[in-house]
């Protein structure tokens, strides 16, 4: 990797290289929600409440099915970064022609999947009878773009890894811009309708594929790949899988919950689809700025652990949570305090704006919450452990979540009752979590202090 692009994340002000590592992160993930909403807002302002609705009750399914492998990508980022920490160039690239070759295969696998399955999938999710065929075609052309999806989410893992989180923002940019004007030019100018919107997102996520795949093709430290080599190593594989597969099954394993949900929103008919699908848009917002010090937590730890540098392990833990509080902190009770405001971006209709506040007004102000669980996450799969922190979180997040679907909201179908299972699945989860990283700690981490130079 370009030295101006790489990172040390071993030495110096941990505190300071937090932060230069994941603001280019937030935006790039700013960048990426930017594609979803300027889908929606387009159609929300240029169609009717109905093809909003239909964009909108797709975003769980969508995730159902790509956080799987998506969650692989994570084992990429883990491996390679104990390969920038060891400085074991050979297995680095290894790591990174492997991950090329899964993400291009299951971007494939998975595509023809939603794509022949869109239907079915949504009409076990009691999609309305109103919205059913535009949400269907949205998926569909979604799902072809699929294999471009994949291709950027774990190149831009391996560059991840070694600090690298400006290129992936300068080419999302890029892409972005693309998208914008797709979206106008089919919407407004070919009065195309959620297909439209579909296509403008794929034309964008195939920009910015290329632009990662000509970058790592580029390299010629860590991350390089050559085309003409690229085939899949066994034992790196493994090794992906061991450490992704768990990040990916609990990721699935949300969006379940999560569609679960939806369903249970999709019960209360296309207004309240389309101001829930508005809010939770820009939740995503809150939730992505929270989620780059998750990824931090990850490279860091697991870079320091390549390195043997297991003085920092706490540290990075420290300043991730201290981070994650700030922002979310501030994000969250700013989108609840400017509420209407937001929601009048993405729609005129005053009952789909009244409905969104109504979740905005339970979910934004402890959206900290969400940040520091996840922060959790990141430092004990950075250690190594992935199965600890898939079972906490299915059972406190997911487990939780269906019981008081299935128990308190079907007694009394509120949708402010139905939202408040989100905070308080939080709260349970990152309290497990941090009685779990601090056990780890003192049984893995602190003998291995004791025998460190001085």
């Amino acid at each position: 990797m370009s030295k101006r692009f790489e990172m040390d994340m071993t030495t110096g002000n941990l505190g300071k290289k937090i932060l230069l590592f994941t603001l280019p992160l937030m935006f790039t993930s700013i960048l990426q929600l930017l594609f979803n909403a300027c889908d929606i807002i387009v159609i929300g302002r240029f169609r009717d409440h109905t093809a909003l609705s239909a964009i909108s009750s797709t975003g769980a399914l969508i995730n159902l099915i790509t956080n799987l492998f998506i969650g692989l990508s994570v084992g990429s980022n883990i491996v390679m970064a104990r390969c920038y920490g060891s400085k074991d160039r050979e297995k680095a690239k290894k790591v990174a022609h492997t991950s090329v070759v899964v993400s291009l295969v299951a971007g494939i696998f998975i595509g023809a999947f939603g794509f022949v399955f869109a239907k079915n999938l949504l009409l076990l999710m009691g999609s309305p009878s109103d919205v059913i065929d535009l949400a269907a075609a949205y998926v569909r052309i979604y799902f072809v773009g699929m294999p471009f999806n994949l291709l950027y989410n774990f190149g831009s893992a391996l560059l991840r890894a070694g600090g690298d989180t400006k290129r992936p923002l300068i080419y999302l940019s890029i892409a972005g811009v693309f998208n914008i004007g797709a979206n106008l030019l089919f919407v407004l100018g070919f009065g195309m309708s959620t297909d439209g919107v579909a296509y403008a997102t794929v034309i964008s996520q195939i920009i910015s594929s290329v632009l990662v795949l000509l970058t790592l093709i580029r390299e010629k430290n860590y991350c390089h790949i050559s085309l003409k080599s690229l085939k899949a190593d066994r034992k790196i594989l493994w090794e992906i899988t061991r450490i992704g597969l768990p990040a990916g099954l609990q990721g699935t394993l949300f969006s379940l919950s999560n569609v679960i949900i939806q369903s249970s929103i999709n019960f209360f008919g296309s207004y309240v689809m389309a101001g829930n699908g508005a809010a939770s848009n820009i939740e995503g917002f809150i939730y992505v700025c929270m989620n780059a010090f998750y990824h931090a937590a990850l490279s860091f730890t697991s870079q320091n652990m390549g390195a043997k540098q297991y003085e920092n392990i706490r540290k990075i833990n420290k300043y991730c949570l201290y981070y994650v509080l700030l922002f979310g902190g501030v994000l969250g009770v700013g989108a609840y305090l400017s509420a209407g405001t937001l929601l009048q971006i993405y729609t005129t209709d005053a009952e789909v704006v009244q409905i969104g506040i109504i979740r905005m007004a339970i979910l934004c102000a402890p959206y900290f919450l969400c940040g520091i669980m996840d922060v959790m996450v990141g430092s004990l799969r950075g250690l190594g452990h992935s199965l600890v922190p898939m079972i906490v979180s299915l059972i406190g997040v997911c487990g939780m979540r269906l019981i008081w679907v299935y128990t308190l909201f079907r007694m009394n179908m509120n949708l402010g009752l139905l939202y408040a299972s989100y905070p308080i699945s939080w709260i349970l989860t990152f309290a497990v979590l941090f009685v779990s990283f601090q056990v780890l700690y003192r049984k893995e981490i602190k003998p291995l202090l004791n025998v460190q130079p001085a």
